[in-house]
């Protein structure tokens, strides 16, 4: 039993497969259009699609909003349930302050139709244009 253990820890996995298996990415290639475009870097360096992982790296992952780094703590070729995909991986506690700080930051934002001054009236803004012609029409007779 210790011995499948050590092949399991010693298995050699490539990034895109990983985060495909470890549910970052949808499909496999999602996962490899983000490491092309150098959102995925491993151990602090841009990472390539065929790059092989290791027990012990550091995966960051920039998805906006937020930066999500991990630290790989077990290999897997297939995609599994999510509490499987879970296992395969430990983020810094760093990582999950900068994504809660981040989840804050976009609920405390504006709402973007509030922001809006011109252009198309929304069905809001019609129905009070609507209902203000009405009383200023009734005010003037």
């Amino acid at each position: 039993m210790a011995q499948v253990e050590d092949t399991l820890s010693e298995l050699r996995v490539r990034v895109d497969k990983w985060l495909w298996a470890a549910r970052f990415f949808k499909t496999r290639s999602l996962a490899v259009e983000a490491l092309l475009a150098g959102r995925v870097e491993v151990n602090g360096a841009p990472a390539k699609p065929a790059r092989e992982l290791h027990v012990g790296d550091t995966v960051c992952v920039r998805r906006p909003p937020a930066v999500c780094t991990v630290v790989v703590r077990a290999m897997s070729q297939v995609r599994g349930p999510a509490v499987a995909a879970q296992a395969l991986y430990e983020e810094t506690p760093e990582s999950l302050a900068s994504r809660a700080q981040a989840l804050q930051a976009r609920a405390d934002g504006v709402e973007p139709a509030l922001a809006r001054r011109e252009g198309r009236p929304t069905g809001r803004d019609r129905r009070q244009i609507a209902q203000w012609q009405r009383w200023s029409a009734s005010l003037d007779s």
